[in-house]
């Protein structure tokens, strides 16, 4: 049950979010649009209810109680800029909006881009371990509750890559590449171009 309402939520995730951008686009309805979109959340709460009488009902914690937890913790953290994303391409292609914006390419521009991007995924990922947590105890210690502290490892694995690209960024700023310089004395060199019969 808990894997079938994990895939209905996402498929609902995009299914409302197309519905939304579509109101408020397509048909000039933007309180309903914003309305719609609005009911995201609302996904979240029913997996993490569902997910509760699950293990009330006496179901053994395991990888699928874990990856409701983790998903519900992506939704916090990434769910907004993904609304965010596909509302500024949608309007582009749809309404005349302008072109979406794209991150910056180097220098501290750049690495500020990439913290930021960074703490979406670490704030998911803390939710996550938070939910995780929260379920550990509600087993206690007489149930087993080694799939939730595996999801909680990995999700450790995912703050540390996400630490680990922005400090990079920090110590090692990427900049844009140098053109070669041409020789004060150096001629020129013309291009000839040719036509095809």
């Amino acid at each position: 049950m808990i894997v079938t309402l994990i895939v209905a939520c996402e498929v609902g995730f995009w299914l409302l979010l197309a519905a939304g951008l579509s109101l408020r686009y397509l048909a000039r309805m933007p309180r309903a649009g914003i309305a719609v979109l609005l009911l995201e959340p609302v996904l979240e709460l029913v997996l993490l209810i569902a997910t509760a009488i699950d293990l009330k009902n006496g179901a053994s914690a395991d990888w699928k109680h874990g990856l409701a937890a983790v998903y519900i913790g992506f939704s916090a953290g990434l769910g907004h800029s993904t609304i965010q994303w596909a509302d500024q391409r949608f309007a582009h292609r749809f309404a005349g909006g302008p072109p979406p914006v794209k991150p910056p390419k180097y220098g501290m521009a750049r690495t500020v881009h990439e913290w930021r991007t960074a703490g979406k995924w670490v704030l998911s990922a803390v939710v996550a371990i938070g939910l995780l947590q929260a379920a550990a105890w509600y087993v206690g210690d007489g149930g087993d509750t080694s799939s939730l502290r595996m999801w909680q490892t990995r999700m450790l694995w995912v703050i540390g890559i996400n630490v680990v690209i922005a400090l990079s960024y920090t110590i090692w700023p990427k900049e844009p590449k140098k053109e070669p310089k041409q020789d004060a004395g150096a001629e020129p060199v013309e291009h000839h171009e040719t036509t095809r019969s």
